[in-house]
């Protein structure tokens, strides 16, 4: 592909072909180059852009990806120069202080704070590769689903839910990129109610009372919001991590908070003092684009000697002293062979709620007779390794139609121009996080009303399940359902209310497949099981549907699309029956797996780490993810993680 740059190009101009497309500049918006070696440089990021946007999502899914990658590359090439990532080390050393396995939430954290300590030499190890110029869009986030940075999870077949999607297997995204999942989710940043915390503290684990932990998030923070960074309780500035408001809202975003304070509900800070109520979402931007942990901490950090981060790294067990039972270094695979790296220190396990527990369990640590079953030595049993799973399910497809072009229809929204204008001036569509504009908070009839404790999350989107025909891939829906439930109102103006349970009392469970370690687990979601959890689903629905019946939803001339779920045919609409087999059709994972190696007391048989986070029967091992949470947090969980991440540093300079 060739691209030709001539200099003193003005608003109105055509660049030329890019792609086989000409980019018109809009209007007011100069274009000027520098010089010829510019160009050059612009030419070559280009093309490797082009290559790495094919390769991840693949060939014809947005026309707009070559013009998006040419105006990034030409405005930022500073912010897209792949020499602004962390070094890739080409060979790992033999001996390190720590060695940090999996770069996400909490990983990047870790090494990245840890590599503070001049004297603490740390080892990142990563099964992905580098960050894409695709992923830091925040709109393309669906289709990086099934690509090369997610590890592509799905659960066993169940008859309790997920009935639409293909092979009734759930789709469990996970990434496989260094930053992990804060490269793949839509960037929602909740903390979560502080009861969530101070329940963990009356489990008997110290120091995570909400009060207790409430520096740690404030640690990370750079609140670019001025009205609530003023508030210096609950907010942080100055932090690695970039929270801001949405650059674009539709319409329908203000609409949803006129519709809740219709009902009654408070606007609030949902990360502040009272959850209960409606807010815009925050996330985890910077100018318009993806701000992921390893953006945030690990690129300032790249420059240290003493972080050496090694991608395409495979960790296959973490080795052990059978005698001593401590953890010696962990053995991985990275270019085609075998490779040990060892601590003078510890061990820390990243690798989230699906990755830690089968990588102790293929290290020697986990249930017993499970172990042995597939000729394991033993080190430790600990029969709470991969038990206590817990997810946070919406009830997927409630699509609701709209009488006005004010809605987020792909086709209309993302072109050239707004390719352009999110390079230009970093706000447009491609900034949005797929239509999520505002989130609420509420109580169903099964919570306490008069405490601040909703078991209902609201996801309130400008877009639905219609909007973008990428969504029925990451969700694995089979092709009858979608057609049948959505195919009149494909690409058409809809908005949609997701509610989602925020305290799940079905637990399901890993196990593993097969020795191999490159075998994936088995997962048992055993969503539904737990009959409170289809009734507050069921509940959740419900006002989702009385929160549109409102004036300011009515303006919109919104109505719900009541299409009959197939199965659940034979049941009276509207009634609770028929919300109980509905919910158990289009069952949305919101990829929040969390509690495969709970933090408890020593005498909980089911708790795999202290209070410490340090893994029980071992020494040198710690666990920092999301699966050391004994209950999985009110909301959006990359918050807490990156919260956890902080907490550990602080232990890890005391035990020093």
């Amino acid at each position: 592909m060739v691209i030709g740059i001539a200099a003193g190009l003005s608003a109105g101009k055509l660049l030329p072909a890019i792609g086989g497309v000409a980019l018109k500049v809009i209007p007011a918006i100069g274009i000027a180059t520098s010089a010829a070696a510019s160009a050059g440089k612009i030419a070559a990021t280009v093309t490797t852009g082009i290559k790495v946007a094919t390769g991840v999502i693949g060939v014809g899914k947005l026309a707009i990806i070559p013009v998006l990658i040419a105006a990034l590359a030409y405005y930022h090439y500073d912010v897209f120069d792949p020499e602004n990532r962390p070094f890739n080390v080409k060979e790992v050393d033999h001996e390190y202080d720590f060695i940090v396995v999996g770069s996400g939430g909490a990983g990047a954290v870790v090494a990245a704070r840890l590599s503070e300590i001049a004297d603490w030499k740390v080892l990142l190890l990563e099964a992905g590769g580098h960050e894409t110029e695709i992923s830091d869009v925040p709109l393309l986030s669906l289709y990086l689903h099934k690509s090369k940075l997610d590890w592509k999870y799905r659960t066993q077949p169940q008859k309790t839910a997920c009935q639409a999607m293909i092979d009734k297997r759930c789709c469990w995204t996970r990434g496989k990129v260094l930053g992990g999942s804060t490269v793949l989710n839509t960037m929602l940043y909740i903390r979560g109610n502080k009861r969530d915390f101070d329940l963990w503290e009356a489990l008997g684990n110290k120091g995570w009372s909400y009060e207790d932990i409430l520096p740690y998030f404030r640690k990370s923070e750079d609140q670019r919001n001025p009205y609530l960074a003023r508030n210096k309780r609950q907010h942080g500035t100055g932090g690695p991590l970039t929270i801001q408001d949405a650059p674009y809202l539709t319409p329908i975003g203000p609409a949803f908070l006129q519709a809740a304070e219709e009902q009654g509900y408070d606007i609030v800070d949902i990360n502040g003092e009272q959850q209960t109520g409606f807010a815009f979402f925050q996330f985890h931007q910077r100018r318009g684009q993806r701000c992921s942990t390893a953006k945030a901490f690990l690129r300032p950090a790249r420059l240290r000697k003493n972080l050496h981060v090694a991608l395409f790294a495979h960790v296959t067990k973490v080795i052990m002293d059978d005698t001593n039972k401590r953890a010696l270094g962990v053995e991985f695979i990275r270019n085609g062979r075998k490779q040990q790296a060892f601590v003078k220190r510890e061990v820390i396990l990243s690798a989230g709620a699906i990755g830690t527990p089968h990588l102790l369990m293929l290290s020697g640590i986990g249930p017993k007779k499970h172990l042995e079953k597939f000729g394991i030595n033993v080190i430790h049993d600990s029969p709470g390794v991969g038990r206590n799973l817990q997810d946070h399910v919406a009830a997927g497809g409630l699509v609701f139609q709209i009488d006005h072009p004010v809605g987020f229809v792909m086709n209309r929204l993302v072109n050239i121009n707004s390719a352009v204008r999110y390079a230009v001036t970093e706000d447009g569509p491609l900034t949005s996080n797929i239509g999520l504009e505002a989130v609420g908070f509420i109580s169903t009839k099964y919570a306490n009303q008069s405490d601040d404790w909703p078991d209902i999350e609201f996801h309130l989107t400008s877009a639905s399940i219609t909007s973008d025909d990428q969504a029925k891939v990451a969700h694995g829906l089979t092709d009858e359902f979608f057609s049948y439930m959505y195919g009149d109102v494909r690409n058409k103006d809809v908005f949609g209310v997701f509610p989602m349970m925020l305290r799940p009392k079905s637990r399901g469970y890993i196990k593993l497949q097969s020795k191999n370690p490159l075998r994936y687990p088995l997962i048992y979601h055993n969503y539904f099981t737990h009959p409170d959890d289809v009734a507050v689903l069921r509940e959740g629905v419900k006002a989702a549907i009385s929160l549109v019946e409102t004036q300011a939803m009515k303006k919109f001339g919104a109505r719900f699309h009541d299409r009959k779920v197939p199965n659940c045919q034979h049941l009276e609409m509207y009634t609770d029956e028929y919300w109980d087999c509905s919910v158990k059709q289009y069952t949305m994972s919101i990829y929040h797996y969390s509690g495969t190696a709970k933090m408890g007391t020593p005498d909980d048989p089911f708790a795999v780490v202290d209070d410490q986070l340090r893994v029980y029967g071992v020494q040198g091992l710690r666990v920092i993810d999301a699966s050391i949470m004994p209950t999985v947090t009110s909301g959006n969980i990359v918050a807490p993680v990156i919260m956890i991440g902080e907490f550990v540093i602080s232990q890890c300079i005391n035990e020093a």
